[in-house]
């Protein structure tokens, strides 16, 4: 089966993640897909072939030489971002892309646009894979299931081309933060890992940012508006006091690569308590911790102004930027980096202004920067993909495991 007719298949099932569920996998949809990708594993031949009980995958490709190598993985996430509807995906195809605008639904008036998104120009004369308007597409991250599925059913097919031994791994939850949380890296056994979980083609990363999460509680007093004098607190005008403090052009929408940034992701109040939720995001160390304690500092100020108690500060890491833990092994990168120009890719070395699995489980001992998928717009109705870029992304996989045996790495 090639690389298109596989993400299309396991595009058809939901597999929207959920954070409010308290069990992993946080939906019912992962585990079908899990099940699915077992079997499919088990039928191209791979040994070991398991689903544990917080539904992981995981396969071991044995090794065909007598050389000594590193034993080396692939990871991509089974589920889709919990920020958009991921059921009932109808792709649409459209052959030799002519780089006009493309009408993703034509009844409710949604258009992608060249003006709002630009990079489409990169695609003109590819097939591309866009959504009809209604749900996200899933690229994220089933096009690196579909990629490194096809890579390794090729080296089955072809028992004359040498590798050490290989394993693969398909986790939950990776949109949730999760995805990482119950990956039994032992169990796994690879030295080295690459998650097939990036963007445009060419995309390579090791760095990405430091994480951490806060959730803020203003305690007020509700008292009857017409006798409130001297006696009401209103929460929700300290909270916005509080987010007055915080510096306007640090956050997402006006920042970009090494950039960090504070977001409210969530608020809901009302005069007797407000609750706000943020992210917090750095690449430096420095200025990470930095962050953190601005956030306690501004707290402090309020609880200054208006007594102890009234501002409530849970703040917690997240994950931290693997280049901290890859760097020592840069090799690795360079490895990746020699397989795209092999693959005719032009290798892009980004930041990551995000998280992956592979941060978290560079921190858990084993390194694992990133790898482009191919797709674009993520999370949203917009998003799409090259099917060039896809079949590019197998190339590079299957670069990548040829070089290790060249190098006898």
């Amino acid at each position: 089966m090639d690389v298109v007719k596989r993400f299309l298949k396991y595009i058809s099932y939901d597999t929207k993640s959920d954070d409010s569920s308290g069990v992993t996998p946080s939906s019912k949809g992962q585990l079908v897909l899990a099940d699915a990708l077992a079997e499919e594993l088990k039928s191209i031949g791979l040994q070991d072939v398991n689903v544990d009980e917080n539904g992981y995958v995981m396969g071991t490709l044995p090794s065909n030489t007598n050389k000594d190598l590193s034993t080396i993985g692939f990871i991509a996430h089974m589920d889709t971002s919990p920020d958009f509807s991921g059921k009932n995906v109808k792709p649409q195809i459209i052959e030799n892309y002519d780089g006009n605008d493309i009408v993703l639904n034509k009844e409710l008036n949604i258009v992608m646009s060249t003006k709002e998104f630009p990079e489409l120009s990169l695609y003109k004369g590819h097939k591309l894979i866009t959504t009809d308007g209604t749900t996200l597409l899933g690229a994220d991250d089933k096009a690196g299931i579909a990629e490194i599925i096809t890579a390794i059913e090729y080296l089955t097919n072809h028992p004359e081309i040498e590798h050490g031994t290989i394993k693969i791994a398909f986790t939950p939850d990776e949109e949730i933060g999760q995805g990482a949380d119950h990956f039994n890296v032992e169990k796994f056994g690879a030295k080295y890992a690459y998650t097939i979980d990036g963007g445009r083609e060419g995309e390579l990363e090791y760095e990405n940012f430091n994480a951490a999460g806060a959730k803020v509680e203003i305690k007020g007093k509700n008292v009857h508006p017409g006798t409130a004098k001297g006696k009401m607190v209103n929460s929700q005008l300290i909270a916005a006091e509080l987010l007055a403090m915080m510096p306007k052009e640090e956050t997402p929408e006006h920042t970009e690569e090494y950039e960090g940034f504070y977001l409210l992701s969530n608020i809901t109040g009302s005069v007797e308590n407000t609750t706000m939720k943020f992210i917090i995001r750095d690449f430096f160390n420095d200025s990470f911790e930095a962050r953190k304690n601005n956030m306690s500092k501004w707290c402090d100020e309020i609880n200054k102004k208006y007594g102890e108690g009234t501002c409530i500060l849970d703040m917690k890491d997240q994950y931290y930027n693997m280049k901290e833990k890859v760097e020592p092994v840069k090799f690795i990168v360079d490895i990746a980096f020699e397989a795209m120009k092999k693959s005719d890719v032009v290798p892009t070395i980004v930041p990551i202004r995000g998280g992956t699995d592979g941060a978290r489980l560079s921190f858990m001992g084993l390194p694992t920067p990133n790898i482009f998928t191919g797709g674009e717009n993520f999370h949203g109705k917009y998003e799409y993909i090259s099917t060039q870029a896809m079949e590019k992304a197998v190339q590079v996989i299957l670069n990548i495991v040829n070089l290790y045996v060249e190098k006898s790495l």
